[in-house]
């Protein structure tokens, strides 16, 4: 029976480490609040580079994230699912879970006037008010969740908005699907080799003077932090322009 009792134990662990796996990461807490209103005119933006969230199609499902999450910058991009959690009574019964990409900052504030939500080691998520009233009434202001990396999905290829001047280039990286943030850049030319650009802040690359980018058929290398590494060639045409966005044909 000792036997047979350690045998269905082990059968347990293994099948809930399967589980586990098959899942994704682990479900961690935390908390989470939300900005502006039911309109969602109020799009978070800023700190990652993207710029206006609508526009560049992350539309509504995404957060701010504090700085136990936000790692410098280095998060931005990357996907969580969120479920309210430890907060009965204005948790939505049966709501399931929300999925959001990493997009912005919320700044840690140690004014004892104001809310410290967002203040190391708190792990907090500041979501649009539609994505936060999916999970939890809105006049909890404030609940508690449970949250977890997941991979990102997203519709069409990896894009690359171009800015800066011809002696100072930059890359932002949008739409990256599956683990989202991006940890390594590299830029060519149908003359050179790859160029490795430089993370300038949120998923803002640039690449300095002495390397002719313009006028040139631009194909990119990107590594993802899960260590994916992918090539996208001849994303951008010769006659590329700053400020302007351009697709590439695949996606992770």
């Amino acid at each position: 029976m000792a036997k047979l009792q350690n045998s269905t134990t082990w059968l347990v662990i293994i099948l809930s480490t399967l589980l586990v796996h098959a899942m994704g990461q682990a479900w961690e807490p935390g908390s989470a609040t939300f900005y502006g209103d039911m309109t969602g005119k109020e799009t978070m933006q800023g700190a990652c580079g993207y710029g206006d969230l609508i526009q560049q199609g992350y539309g509504l499902e995404t957060a701010a994230l504090s700085t136990a999450l936000f790692n410098n910058g280095l998060t931005c991009g990357a996907c969580f699912e969120i479920m309210c959690f430890n907060s009965t009574e204005w948790c939505i019964p049966n709501a399931g879970t929300i999925k959001i990409t990493g997009t912005n900052f919320c700044p840690p504030n140690y004014d004892p006037h104001f809310y410290p939500w967002c203040n190391p080691p708190r792990k907090h998520f500041d979501l649009s008010m539609p994505m936060f009233t999916k999970i939890a009434q809105a006049k909890a202001g404030i609940i508690g969740v449970q949250f977890r990396r997941v991979p990102c999905v997203k519709t069409g290829g990896v894009r690359f908005q171009l800015g800066g001047n011809p002696n100072f280039v930059t890359a932002v990286l949008l739409n990256v699907a599956g683990a989202g943030d991006v940890i390594a850049l590299s830029v060519k030319t149908p003359t050179s080799n790859w160029l490795p650009m430089l993370r300038n802040w949120g998923q803002v690359w640039n690449i300095g003077g002495g390397t002719p980018l313009v006028g040139q058929i631009l194909s990119f290398q990107v590594t993802t932090s899960d260590k994916k590494t992918l090539t996208f060639n001849n994303v951008a045409p010769g006659n590329w322009q700053f400020g302007q966005t351009y697709e590439a044909s695949g996606n992770f």
